[in-house]
């Protein structure tokens, strides 16, 4: 998905203000909700590797 916000080429009627700002707040969220599913990926890895060497230093 790509903001094309007023872009001339996606069409040839104008477009409100209220859809434009509907598109975009979709836009945003869309994006908003795949960083946040990304991050929760990398926390995950970060406590799986900090649980790994929690592990190691207690079996020393």
């Amino acid at each position: 998905m790509f903001p094309y916000w007023g872009n001339p080429f996606c069409g040839s009627e104008p477009v409100s203000r209220k859809s434009h700002l509907e598109r975009k707040l979709k836009f945003l969220t869309w994006m908003r909700d795949d960083l946040e599913s990304r991050l929760a990926g990398i926390n995950a890895a970060i406590d799986t590797i900090r649980r790994q060497l929690d592990r190691e230093d207690t079996a020393a």
